[in-house]
Order: C-alpha cells, then sequence, then structure tokens
C-alpha cells in the first residue's frame, strides 16, 4: 500500500545532507505537503513538523545555510516554510522564509533578468532553478504583500523558456549559458544539447505550480497558458508505451537508455494537477498512465521485503562536479548512477499520488498494492 510505503518512508527518512538544508529535503517536504492537503487525517503533517523543526532553530536560521552560495536550490524547502506559518502562525517559519528571500533580493541574475543557478554556476539558468525558487517566491510574495516579486517570478519564468526554447524539437533544453563560456553550451545559442527528462520535469512541475498560484486569467495575460498546453502535448509524445519517460527524452533507441522514475513522477503530478487546474489540452489520464507504470514497473521489494521505488538518476547536472565535467550530452546522462527510494524520486510521487486523490475524492492511487 503507498499510504504505508509513504508513512514508513517519511518515518525512516534521513535528512539527504546530514541535517542541512537543501532541496532534496524539500522534495519530501513538498509531498508531505500536498499529501496532507489531500488526506488531512494522515501522519503527513506530523512528519513534515518533525523532519522541518529539526533544521530551524527559533529566531529562523536554518542548518546549514548560507545566503551566500546564492544557491537556487536552497529556496525550495521555503516552500514548506510557508505551509507551515499559514497553518501554525509559528514566527521561526516566517523569520526563516524571509532569510531566504532575502538571498533572493541579492541573487545574482544574467541581464535578462533570471537567477543565477548558483554562484559556483554564474551566468547560468537550468531548468531545475525554476521549480527551485520561482513558486515560492510567488507564495512569499502573496503571503507579505510583494506584489513586485509575483511580476518577477512571473517575468522570469517567460524569459527562461524563451532562452531554453529548442526550436529543433520544440521543448527546452537543461541549461543555458548567458556568458557563453562553458564547454556544454552551444557558442550560438547557449543552450546545452540534449534533453534530459528530469530537467524537463522540474519545468513541469514549475509550469503547473505556478499557474495554480497565479490563476488562469494571469497566466493567460500572461501568455504562459499556451505554453503550458504546448508542452505538456510535446511530452505526452514522447511517454513510452508503459506510461513513462526515460532518460534521454528523445532518443527511445539510445544504448544504455531507459525509462527513469522521478521524471516520470514529476510529469505525473504535471498531468494530473494540470487537468485538476483545468489547463485545456492536458488530460489527467496521461498522469494516470504514468503512475500505473511506476507501481507496475518501478515499484518492488529489496532484498530485506520493503518496498522501493527503482529506476532513480541519483544526479545529474551540467560543468564542473566532483571531479567531472558533465557535458549536456546523451550519453552523460544515461552514464550517471542509479538509484532507489531517493528523495527526487519519492517526493513527486508523493505529489502525485496527492493529485489523485485530490482530483477524484477517493482514495485512488493511495489505496493502490504495488
Amino acid at each position: 500500500m503507498l499510504t504505508a510505503y509513504f508513512d514508513r518512508y517519511a518515518t525512516d527518512y534521513s535528512a539527504y545532507k546530514q541535517g542541512d538544508w537543501c532541496y532534496e529535503d524539500g522534495c519530501i517536504y513538498r509531498g508531505l505537503t500536498l499529501l496532507d492537503i489531500a488526506d488531512p487525517d494522515g501522519p503527513w503533517s506530523d512528519h513534515l513538523v518533525r523532519l522541518v523543526n529539526a533544521q530551524i532553530a527559533p529566531d529562523g536560521s536554518l542548518a546549514g545555510y548560507t545566503t551566500d552560495e546564492f544557491n537556487i536550490d536552497n529556496i525550495l524547502s521555503g516552500r514548506a516554510l510557508m505551509a507551515l506559518h499559514a497553518r501554525t502562525g509559528d514566527e521561526k517559519y516566517r523569520l526563516a522564509a524571509e532569510r531566504l528571500a532575502l538571498q533572493l533580493e541579492r541573487h545574482p541574475r544574467i541581464p535578462a533578468g533570471n537567477y543565477w543557478h548558483k554562484l559556483r554556476y554564474p551566468h547560468q539558468v537550468w531548468l531545475d532553478g525554476l521549480y527551485m525558487g520561482l513558486p515560492f517566491q510567488i507564495e512569499y510574495g502573496q503571503a507579505f504583500d510583494r506584489p513586485a516579486l509575483i511580476e518577477d517570478a512571473i517575468a522570469q519564468i517567460n524569459s527562461a523558456l524563451d532562452l531554453l526554447a529548442n526550436p529543433a524539437n520544440g521543448l527546452y533544453s537543461h541549461g543555458y549559458d548567458d556568458a557563453r563560456e562553458q564547454q556544454w553550451a552551444d557558442k550560438t545559442t547557449g543552450r546545452s544539447r540534449d534533453l534530459w527528462s528530469r530537467a524537463l520535469g522540474w519545468l513541469a512541475m514549475a509550469l503547473v505550480d505556478i499557474r495554480e498560484l497565479i490563476g488562469p486569467q494571469k497566466s493567460l495575460e500572461a501568455g504562459l497558458e499556451a505554453k503550458i498546453a504546448d508542452f505538456a502535448a510535446r511530452m505526452q509524445n514522447h511517454q513510452c508505451e508503459d506510461g513513462r519517460w526515460n532518460q534521454v527524452t528523445d532518443m527511445p533507441d539510445l544504448k544504455g537508455n531507459y525509462a527513469e522514475s522521478s521524471a516520470t513522477a514529476m510529469l505525473a503530478y504535471f498531468y494530473l494537477a494540470g487537468a485538476r487546474l483545468g489547463i485545456a489540452g492536458i488530460d489527467a489520464a496521461v498522469g494516470r498512465k504514468a503512475l500505473d507504470g511506476l507501481l507496475e514497473h518501478a515499484m518492488h521489494k529489496d532484498a530485506s521485503g520493503r518496498l522501493v521505488l527503482d529506476h532513480i538518476v541519483h544526479v545529474a547536472g551540467l560543468g564542473g562536479f566532483e571531479g567531472q565535467y558533465r557535458d549536456g550530452t546523451a550519453g552523460y546522462y544515461v552514464s550517471e548512477k542509479i538509484a532507489a527510494d531517493d528523495s527526487k524520486g519519492v517526493g513527486p510521487l508523493m505529489m502525485a499520488v496527492a493529485e489523485t486523490r485530490r482530483s477524484e475524492g477517493e482514495q485512488g492511487a493511495i489505496a493502490k498494492s504495488a
């Protein structure tokens, strides 16, 4: 049962980076937040409070967090702070969220206005960062009457879509280097080369969450509505017969390519949430097919008899990292380590399952045996 799986996962969960504030934990926090909305009688709120409180002090300081890294990834977990402050009124959550908002005020940008991905990755915009930073910025702007933050986030998502759009396939490249300095960046366009499905999954979740936050009219006025619908149609064309998406999105015959679970969970969430929101052209059946594909093909019992989610790429990125240069090619993406039960897969799976509850008003996939 996925309820038991998620409960056990959260009970046993150890902070991803030895307790330091990070986006990997934020994936689980977001999943628990949405499960709690869908299933308020479940254990999800208790898990969320316990895990977040272990990383936050009464003055709002966050374990291992420093603003001057200017790491956009560190913003994602702030969405849990916003949810907990709205629910409890506890000032420590507001103070912690304020620290993250102050980072964004000072965060370096490219001339087009987009945040750098990290200080260590200067002049670069990655699809990942759109999900890490922009929904939080909108939530913060809405909660504390800062409309300029909302408008800035909308401008950034539109700018990023323009910069990362790949006319060869109608989708979006993983990264863009405004300085054209990186080996992975095309010297003319600045874009990285091949499609990575988890990067597109981060984008998908950013789009649907921003759409939910700003509403249909503002989305239409900003030109996002049509872009979301077009993206949904194009990604549907790359869905495998079993419902999943491959690690390299558009190369099904590539040696070493495989159906990757985190991207599939993210896209399942995108289609299910998009259908609930009534976005034209988005079909919940695509999301249900993806979820069914994960349940049938990616969830199994390990050697100890515990249910796990498998086929999750552990990490992938662009540029230098731990002595390796990641060149953004298909061959690189399929070379990365594959893991089971990584938070980048389990968190989005929680989100997708929560959507089945919200959309159908019944147990949905939570009650389905894997």
